[in-house]
């Protein structure tokens, strides 16, 4: 049975540097069911040869590039050009595909468009008969970008639209941070583990921090970030996910449908931050020169960085703050998950051998660069008496696995799409209920109330009151990847 999978938006940066590198790597490591094609969908007018040589220029530094390897993926490659309004693109598409039941045909149709064009392109897809599916037919899927609405009332908008014209098995909400190797790790070594689970509660863990570092401005962005900012970029979505992921119970079963029930409870537990509350449980900053960006307006009120304190109030969590911040032009690109754990109730060994900081311990996943996990401990330093001195237990996913056994979050995830497996793709509800969580702190922040914008060099870990956003709890960021 042919698989399609259709591009929207094939002309598009996403493309040349994400997906298309992503399909080549699977179709080396023969992942891709045969026989199979990618359909390269835009308005600009290229024939298939000239796309072709665009996409050899991304591929070219590719492990495992030969100029065989690539003329077999080549071949595979075509485009069709045309307005995404005009209802005989679609047919044009569906003529390529083929898919009757005499000759079944899966399709996977990616939207790396802008998101305003999410839902007529859907609802165009829908018209043409091409997200029909059936065990004679075929499957037929979609695969959409963040954004996923700009609010809450916009994401369930757009949910209602999809769900209109296609099952929720068939909508695939892309966060790529899932994708990443360090992030799905985080459920193996929590649920495949026994030696952690026991400690994984109030009762031992004092806090926990997740943090997604920039050091880039907002390059050439200033159209989407200017209406975006830290909190919708990065909040709504990945910082959010790492949350549900670190603080989730165990699914019965290791599925889709089993997985997304347990974050959204999590995401249903997690309390919200009133608008009055602004102040007191956020931090927003802007770096230095942002203004002058191109594209970016006169006194400019968008946040380039954020800090927030939150609680999931279940069981598990009750009392345990979450630090969570993200922000550009920072000190180093890194994202990381820090679980603090308390302190032991006497610490007669930091007392004897003069210590004035307490020892605690602590777990350090590291996302990104240099991926991982880190365990924090106590240890006696020998030949000294009873002096003590905190070590390192280290686990690096590229010493453990090879240099190259880490493959691009859309390698992983596309593939999930292509086999119907939705775990690490948000489900609708997951969605509506972090823009709750995200739509109140920006309340706050529009209210009389709210947290001050403040200003912060670039280079820097942002405005010093996200500092004191932990300091006023004795608390501090901790930065160890």
């Amino acid at each position: 049975m042919m698989t399609s999978i259709v591009i929207f938006g094939a002309s598009g940066d996403l493309t040349g540097r994400k997906l298309i590198p992503a399909l080549f790597r699977n179709a080396l490591k023969k992942r891709l069911s045969e026989p199979f094609q990618i359909i390269g969908v835009s308005r600009s007018r290229f024939s298939d040869d000239e796309v072709r040589s665009a996409m050899r220029k991304w591929l070219a530094e590719e492990q495992g590039f030969s100029p065989d390897a690539w003329e077999r993926f080549a071949s595979r490659l075509s485009y069709i050009a045309g307005d995404i309004g005009d209802p005989s693109l679609y047919e044009s598409i569906a003529r390529r595909i083929s898919g009757t039941p005499i000759a079944p045909a899966n399709a996977l149709f990616y939207l790396a468009i802008a998101p305003d064009l999410y839902a007529p392109v859907a609802r165009s897809l829908h018209a043409a008969g091409l997200l029909n599916e059936s065990d004679s037919r075929g499957t037929r899927r979609m695969v959409i970008e963040k954004p996923f609405g700009r609010d809450g009332v916009t994401a369930a908008a757009l949910n209602r639209e999809l769900h209109a014209i296609a099952q929720e098995h068939q909508i695939f909400r892309i966060d790529h941070y899932l994708g990443k190797e360090t992030v799905q790790n985080i459920l193996v070594f929590r649920f495949g583990n026994a030696i952690f689970e026991p400690l994984w509660n109030r009762n031992y863990i004092d806090h926990v921090q997740i943090s997604v570092a920039e050091t880039v401005g907002i390059e050439h962005r200033a159209g989407y970030y200017e209406h975006a900012g830290a909190l919708r970029d990065m909040f709504q979505n990945h910082l959010l996910q790492l949350l549900t992921l670190v603080a989730m119970e165990s699914p019965i079963v290791f599925d889709a449908h089993a997985l997304r029930n347990e974050k959204a409870k999590v995401l249903r537990a997690l309390r919200t931050i009133a608008p009055e509350q602004s102040a007191r449980f956020t931090v927003r900053g802007q770096y230095d020169g942002y203004v002058a960006e191109r594209g970016v307006a006169t006194g400019s009120q968008v946040e380039t960085f954020a800090a927030v304190k939150c609680f999931v109030d279940n069981w598990r969590w009750q009392g345990v703050p979450f630090y969570l911040r993200s922000g550009k032009r920072l000190a180093t690109k890194s994202s990381e998950i820090i679980v603090q754990f308390r302190r032991p109730p006497m610490q007669i060994l930091d007392i004897a051998s003069g210590q004035t900081e307490l020892f605690t311990n602590r777990l350090s996943m590291c996302i990104q660069p240099d991926e991982g996990i880190r365990l924090r401990f106590l240890a006696k330093v020998p030949d000294r008496g009873m002096e003590t001195r905190a070590v390192d237990m280290d686990f690096r996913l590229r010493e453990s696995f090879g240099e190259h056994a880490i493959p691009e979050a859309y390698e992983r995830l596309l593939m999930d799409a292509l086999q119907g497996d939705a775990s690490l793709f948000a489900r609708s509800d997951e969605i509506e209920l972090s823009w709750q969580f995200i739509d109140s702190i920006r309340e706050g922040w529009n209210s009389d109330q709210a947290a001050p914008l403040l200003s912060y060099s670039g280079g820097s870990w942002g405005p010093p009151e996200a500092e004191e956003l932990l300091g006023r709890d004795g608390r501090w960021w901790v930065h160890d990847c």
